[in-house]
């Protein structure tokens, strides 16, 4: 079990979270801010993602390799990412250097330079990753799907921007989101180690007290409203297989007991080898290459989606599989040992998903960027416990009894079978 949680807000609006373990002499942190894609005008997606590959490249008084050279020296690690709904600065170190490392951490957040020479480098890098993943029939796919699902919306496009937006972004553009979103009053410090909840604040008072937010208020997101409008969209590629995908808009993290209800069911259709789709599609009737599900957590309306990869023949009867399993969710109630086997299967995955210093500060970070708080850790927990049945079948009915959105990536001819 994961020992209690400490929570403080220092007087500049840092919020701190600790939960002391003394069984290694390790101590992991994030540090999460709101920001992230959801955040990005659309004509500057991308920008989260490459701030966060630039955030070690420079300050104002180091260089990449002076702090390449800080982390290296004292065996600890240092990293930032950007995903849609959050960034995150990640840190592990001993114990005893943890102070040296979050004066680190510290002043690459509040000084970053983005030195051109490595602006331009880690630019032509992003550009040749987007550009690969259009080779990959599964990122075509998605791409598809999102565009379709998320209209003029951030959640539209890759974390990674599009080629045409990132080319056009310059280390001013990055200047500017740093100086509109890095501050204290959206911080948030989370810990996990060999440290207690008092010895943390003083340390973060020392490297990050000093830091006062300004004093004009954050900006108001607006973003458009989400409704579903399914279509079918098709891309020819040629390709030894086609990739098909079936989505459906469904809640975001704030409809706890819908949220709750749909990860559980996404569980029991694609997750692991004796999920539905696997047994059913791949196991029984040798559709599949690969068959699954996934139904990210989002602060907006989120995606459930239910994707394979087939035999270009066999496209039209895969999707016609896919359409009759989801069907099958709403159509009756799961049998009362078939959700429970659910409910072990994604309880369980979520228990070793808390193992580590590191995985628990995580987690724990990013339920309070969410907003959600650290009790949301036990809500959830308890919440699929009190699922049942027809509630479950209730949740199909309101989220999945709809026609999906229908991306579709493959040789020409196999294409032209499903219409």
């Amino acid at each position: 079990m994961m020992q209690p949680v400490q929570r403080t807000t220092l007087s500049n609006g840092i919020t701190v979270l600790t939960v002391e373990n003394r069984a290694t002499d390790i101590i992991a942190a994030r540090l999460f801010f709101r920001a992230g894609g959801r955040w990005e005008p659309l004509e500057q997606s991308g920008m989260s993602h490459l701030l966060a590959v630039l955030l070690t490249k420079g300050t104002h008084t180091l260089n990449s390799a002076e702090i390449a050279e800080k982390v290296e020296s004292i065996g600890a690690s240092l990293g930032a990412d950007a995903s849609a709904d959050y960034f995150v600065m990640s840190l592990k170190t001993v114990t005893a250097d943890f102070g040296e490392i979050l004066d680190l951490a510290a002043e690459l957040l509040r000084s970053p330079s983005f030195p051109p020479n490595e602006f331009e480098l880690e630019q032509n890098l992003t550009l040749q990753s987007i550009h690969s993943q259009k080779e990959r029939p599964f990122n075509l796919a998605f791409q598809q799907l999102r565009s379709a699902m998320y209209p003029q919306h951030p959640y539209g496009v890759s974390i990674l921007g599009t080629e045409e937006t990132v080319s056009q972004l310059t280390p001013a553009h990055l200047h500017q989101y740093h100086n509109t979103y890095f501050r204290p009053d959206n911080l948030i410090v989370s810990l996990s180690g060999c440290i207690d909840h008092e010895e943390a604040i003083t340390l973060i008072e020392q490297t990050l007290g000093d830091w006062q937010a300004p004093s004009h208020p954050l900006p108001t997101l607006e973003l458009p409203p989400l409704s579903s409008h399914p279509q079918i969209d098709k891309l020819p590629q040629d390709s030894q297989q086609s990739i098909i995908m079936l989505g459906y808009l469904g809640p975001s993290v704030y409809k706890r007991e819908d949220y709750a209800a749909l990860k559980l069911l996404n569980t029991y259709l694609g997750n692991g080898l004796s999920s539905r789709l696997f047994v059913e599609l791949r196991e029984k009737r040798g559709l599949a290459y690969d068959v699954s599900a996934f139904y990210p957590t989002r602060l907006e309306p989120s995606q459930f989606v239910v994707y394979m990869g087939t035999a270009p023949d066999n496209t039209p009867v895969a999707i016609a599989g896919l359409e009759q399993e989801v069907k099958l969710l709403w159509e009756a109630p799961l049998a009362e040992e078939e959700l429970q086997s659910a409910k072990n299967k994604l309880l369980g995955q979520y228990a070793l998903g808390k193992q580590t210093n590191a995985e628990i500060a995580q987690i724990l970070g990013w339920y309070e960027t969410i907003s959600v708080g650290i009790e949301f850790d036990e809500d959830f927990q308890a919440a699929v416990q009190d699922i049942t049945p027809q509630q479950a079948q209730n949740v199909a009915q309101r989220y999945l009894g709809t026609d999906p959105y229908i991306s579709l990536v493959g040789p020409a001819q196999a294409l032209e079978l499903a219409s």
